[in-house]
C-alpha cells in the first residue's frame, strides 16, 4: 500500500516520463519536413527543436488548465464515499448542527420523501443513498456553503478559510473541490476522502497513454500523444466511477471538435498557402524559389517547434496540476512554476532523443517534399497550433502537421499525396482514444487489485 504522498511522487515521475516519451515520439512533428527537404541536418534540426520546444512550453498554461480541470470531475462523490450511510441519513433526518441543517435544507424534494419513507428502517435503501450522493454533488457546487458560524469549531487551514470566504474568485471546479474538502473536515468519520483513489485514476491514465505511445512509436505510426493521454483519463475515470466522472461538455468542445477541426484547418490553410505561393512565384525561376524557401523554411520549422512545445508540454503540466489539486496540495488549477519548468525540461530532453521512425513516415511517405512545401506545411500547422493553444485546446500536433502536409500536397494535384498512408494514419487517429482508454481501464483494475486504493 502506498500513501497519498508517495502516489503523488510516483505520478509526477511517471508523468515526466510520459512527457519525455512525448518529446521523442513527436519530434517528427516539428522537424520532419525540414529534414526531408535537407534544409537542416537531422542533428541541427533536433537541436533547434529542443531549444524551441523548451521555450514554447514556458510561454502559456491555457491548455494545462483545460487538462487539469476541464475534462475529469475530481471532486465528485460516490456512494462508497459515504462511510456510514445509516448514521449520515439519520443526521439528515434530524439535523442538529448548522452544516447538516444546511444540507437537509438543500436536499431535493425526492430525497426528502425518501428520507421519510426510510425513517423506520435500519439501513437506507440504495435509492436513498444514490439520491443523497446526487444532492451532495449538487451542493458542493454552491457558493454559499461556507460561513464562519456554520464551520465554527472545525479545524481548517487559514488558506482554506481565505478561499472559502471569496468563492466568487473560484471557478466551478475549484469551488467543488473546496466544498468537498470542507464537508470531509466536518464529517471525517462519515464522508471519505477520494484523494488516494483518484491518484490511482490519474496514474492509470498516464500508464495507458505511455503504453499506447510506445506501441505506435514501435511501428512508426504518427498517432497523437495528446489524445492518448485524454483517452487514458476518460478510460480510467469511467472504470473508477462511471460516465458521470467525465466532463463530456469539455471533452466535446475542447477535444472532439478540435480533434476533427484542427487537421481540417491545417489541410485548408496548407492548401491556400501553397496555392498562393504557386501563383505568386509562377514566373520565377525554380532555382531561385527553392533557394529562397530553403532559408524561409528554417523560420517555419522554428515556429512549428515553438508551437509544439506550447501545446504538447502543457498536457503533462495539466496532469500534475490535477494531481496536486485533487490531493488538496493546491486549491485551484493554477500551474506551479516548478511544474512548468520540469515538464518543459522533460519535453526538451525527449525531443533531443529524436523520433526517427516517425520522421521517415512524416517526411517521406506522404508526399515528395521540397523546401517550398515544407515552408507551407509548417507555417499552416504553426498557425493552427498557436490558435488552439490560445483557446486552451489540447490538440494533436501530429494531426495538425499531417493535415497540413496533405493540404500542401493536394494543392499540386490530388495524386501527389499517397492516400494509402493517409488511410493508415486516420485509422490510428480513430483508434487512439478508445485504445488508450481501454489500456488505462485495465491499468486501473490492475492497480486496484494491487491494493493501491486502500
Amino acid at each position: 500500500m502506498l500513501s497519498v504522498s508517495l502516489l503523488v511522487i510516483l505520478i509526477v515521475v511517471i508523468t515526466l516520463a510520459f512527457d519525455y516519451i512525448n518529446g521523442f515520439h513527436d519530434t517528427a512533428n516539428a522537424i520532419a519536413t525540414v529534414v526531408s527537404t535537407r534544409v537542416l541536418s537531422p542533428r541541427n534540426a533536433i537541436i533547434m527543436a529542443t531549444c524551441l520546444n523548451f521555450i514554447g512550453a514556458l510561454t502559456s498554461t491555457q491548455v494545462a488548465k483545460t487538462v487539469a480541470a476541464g475534462l475529469i470531475d475530481t471532486a465528485r462523490f460516490q456512494i462508497a464515499d459515504v462511510k456510514q450511510p445509516e448514521a449520515f441519513a439519520e443526521q439528515l433526518q434530524n439535523p442538529t448542527d448548522q452544516i447538516s441543517q444546511y444540507i437537509a435544507e438543500h436536499l431535493s424534494p425526492a430525497t426528502k420523501q425518501l428520507l421519510v419513507q426510510n425513517a423506520s428502517t435500519t439501513s437506507p435503501s440504495p435509492e436513498l443513498q444514490t439520491a443523497i450522493v446526487d444532492d451532495l454533488n449538487r451542493i458542493i457546487q454552491r457558493s454559499d456553503l461556507y460561513s464562519a458560524d456554520r464551520f465554527a469549531g472545525i479545524s481548517l487551514k487559514a488558506k482554506t478559510i481565505e478561499k472559502a470566504k471569496a468563492p466568487e474568485k473560484l471557478k466551478l471546479e475549484g469551488l467543488a473541490i473546496l466544498n468537498r474538502s470542507l464537508l470531509e473536515k466536518a464529517y471525517p468519520h462519515k464522508l471519505a476522502s477520494n484523494q488516494q483513489i483518484f491518484q490511482v485514476v490519474i496514474l492509470a491514465a498516464v500508464l495507458g497513454a505511455i503504453v499506447w505511445n510506445l506501441i505506435t512509436w514501435k511501428f512508426g505510426i504518427p498517432s497523437s500523444s495528446s489524445h492518448a493521454l485524454i483517452g487514458g483519463l476518460c478510460g480510467a475515470a469511467i472504470m473508477h466511477g462511471g460516465l458521470p466522472f467525465v466532463l463530456w461538455n469539455g471533452i466535446l468542445h475542447k477535444v472532439l471538435i478540435p480533434l476533427v477541426g484542427s487537421p481540417l484547418m491545417g489541410f485548408f490553410i496548407g492548401f491556400v498557402i501553397m496555392t498562393l505561393i504557386f501563383r505568386s512565384f509562377a514566373n520565377v525561376h525554380p532555382g531561385r524559389v527553392s533557394s529562397s524557401f530553403r532559408r524561409l523554411q528554417i523560420l517555419s520549422a522554428a515556429a512549428m517547434a515553438f508551437t509544439h512545445g506550447l501545446n504538447d508540454a502543457q498536457k503533462s503540466m495539466g496532469i500534475i496540476t490535477m494531481t496536486l489539486v485533487s490531493t488538496r496540495i493546491i486549491s485551484e488549477p493554477v500551474v506551479p512554476l516548478w511544474v512548468i519548468l520540469s515538464c518543459a525540461s522533460a519535453m526538451a530532453l525527449g525531443t533531443s532523443a529524436g523520433g526517427w521512425r516517425i520522421i521517415k513516415t512524416m517526411g517521406h511517405k506522404i508526399i515528395r517534399l521540397e523546401p517550398v512545401h515544407g515552408f507551407a506545411a509548417e507555417t499552416s500547422a504553426a498557425i493552427v497550433l498557436f490558435v488552439a493553444s490560445h483557446f486552451g485546446m489540447p490538440v494533436s500536433t501530429t494531426h495538425v502537421i499531417s493535415g497540413s502536409i496533405f493540404g500542401v500536397g493536394s494543392s499540386k494535384r490530388m495524386s501527389a499525396v499517397r492516400w494509402g498512408v493517409a488511410q493508415t494514419m486516420v485509422v490510428a487517429w480513430v483508434l487512439t482514444l478508445p485504445a488508450s482508454a481501454l489500456v488505462a481501464a485495465l491499468s486501473y483494475q490492475a492497480l486496484i487489485s494491487m491494493g493501491l486504493s486502500q
